[in-house]
């Protein structure tokens, strides 16, 4: 059922789907803090983390990385990816580890199987996963409510949704999304929410919903503050760069960015990203526009340190009504002037506060990076900035949704007693 081996080979996430092997340690080997010091005490009793999740670890690092690979630090974590077709004759599960400890699960199922034994070969993968590795006390937490079919048998100590998007207006979402999640509704203790606006839609559906926006690994982005050697493939793109980093999908404004493009041979902008759900052939090409594809989380700051100015182009439609782009804080943590479409978890907070730039058209989106391209080196700008984000940090999330998780599990203790 596993293919592991006896090596623990952890690798830098590249957003490539270069799986390894390696075995699933103890518990009692990183209950640890980042500074090496043990805080039994604070986190005494936390349950290990059975996460499913609809977006593979290894594509683009997001929210999820930055929330699990901090239980990482103190109790085990399996993050249970969607399965994988193969030529295999018999379904597998290839454990991997991560970073930071976190043990990566992918189901490899043969080819030709029906929805429903799809399902249930990944109900059996996982009772023996958990038989194997003796995971008894545990939480599960939802990225997909595609996953309750296969998990609605178990007994956790707590069921976490972290709703981080509105995943049924998404191309390709399946029909059951829906139903799914309103199972899920009922099932989790507690829902945590990607955005305000997604907080808004949710809140009525669950009584423990709280909103928990894009946060920011502000050491890492702030790198870009100051010159970082050039990667080749950017290095010879002449100036002024406009930037985007991100998965370019069916929630891109190709339109704005042909219009950009058009209007400013000039300005040179640079795309940083996979391209998945729409046909690469669909997006606009001229030699002012470059592709530079999917790059590591760790080589982003030396992206946007040469940089002019950043973007967020994303189209308004019905996939994006609801999200809360994690690059905002991170471009303006690397001291970028950011302009942006009219994305309602980008204009509030951080259009109203006047740090980003909001442009409903294409005319207006021009005139907005001409203001940006005269920004970086505004001072006061740059000051409200870091004011604003002074407390605004993965650990903080992280420590604020640790102690709902932790109120939750002594609520059902006292309950039980």
């Amino acid at each position: 059922m596993f293919k592991t081996n006896s090596e623990s080979n952890v690798p830098v996430s590249t957003g490539e789907d270069n799986i390894t092997v390696a075995p699933v340690i103890s518990t009692e080997s990183h209950k640890k803090t980042s500074s090496g010091a043990t805080r039994a005490n604070d986190f005494q009793g936390l349950p290990d983390v059975v996460c499913l999740s609809h977006l593979r670890w290894d594509f683009v690092y997001q929210r999820p990385q930055h929330l699990l690979s901090r239980f990482a630090k103190h109790v085990r974590v399996f993050f249970v990816e969607e399965p994988l077709f193969t030529d295999c004759h018999e379904p597998y599960l290839q454990v991997a580890e991560r970073e930071g400890h976190v043990h990566l699960i992918v189901p490899h199922l043969p080819h030709g199987l029906s929805p429903e034994e799809v399902e249930a070969a990944q109900r059996r993968l996982l009772d023996q996963l958990f038989a194997e590795n003796k995971i008894v006390h545990y939480l599960f937490w939802y990225y997909t409510p595609m996953a309750l079919g296969f998990t609605a048998h178990f007994a956790p100590v707590l069921t976490v949704y972290d709703c981080m998007d509105e995943l049924s207006a998404f191309r390709f979402a399946p029909a059951q999304l829906k139903d799914l999640e309103k199972a899920l509704f009922r099932k989790a203790d507690l829902v945590f929410t990607g955005g305000q606006s997604l907080y808004e839609a949710k809140r009525k559906q669950h009584p423990q919903a709280h909103a928990f926006p894009s946060s920011i690994d502000k050491a890492h982005f702030a790198q870009a503050r100051t010159p970082l050697p050039e990667p080749s493939d950017q290095a010879n793109i002449p100036g002024p760069r406009i930037g985007f980093f991100g998965v370019i999908d069916e929630r891109m404004d190709l339109g704005l960015l042909e219009a950009l493009a058009t209007a400013r041979p000039e300005w040179q902008l640079v795309m940083i990203g996979p391209v998945v759900k729409i046909d690469p052939a669909t997006l606009p090409r001229h030699p002012n526009i470059h592709y530079l594809g999917g790059k590591s989380y760790k080589e982003l700051p030396a992206y946007l340190s040469g940089w002019d100015v950043a973007l967020l182009p994303f189209a308004i439609n019905e996939s994006t009504e609801f999200i809360s782009p994690t690059k905002t804080p991170e471009y303006l943590a690397a001291g970028k002037p950011v302009v942006s479409t009219p994305i309602r978890d980008v204009v509030r907070p951080y259009g109203d506060a006047g740090l980003v730039h909001i442009a409903g058209t294409p005319e207006a989106f021009i005139a907005a990076v001409e203001k940006a391209l005269l920004q970086q080196q505004d001072e006061a700008w740059l000051a409200a900035v870091d004011g604003f984000m002074a407390d605004l940090s993965w650990n903080n999330t992280w420590g604020s949704m640790t102690k709902l998780i932790a109120n939750a599990l002594e609520l059902k203790k006292q309950r039980r007693s």
